[in-house]
């Protein structure tokens, strides 16, 4: 990952950097890989993530049909 530093400006640089690693998804896997998670809750959190998007996209569906 890049991110140039334009006018000597480091915090607007910063920031950018942040929001793409956001994007990423770096910091929910650094949350995430803090603490061993055993195999079963991580079955458990996969299918409630799972479950959850599956919710999020029907309601954009409806939303948009609306």
């Amino acid at each position: 990952m890049q991110v140039s530093v334009r006018d000597n400006n480091v915090d607007q640089a910063l920031r950018a950097l942040k929001k793409k690693l956001q994007r990423e998804g770096v910091f929910r896997e650094m949350k995430l890989k803090e603490h061993f998670e055993k195999p079963s809750e991580k079955k458990v959190r996969e299918k409630a993530e799972a479950i959850r998007r599956s919710r999020k996209l029907a309601r954009k569906k409806l939303e948009r049909e609306s």
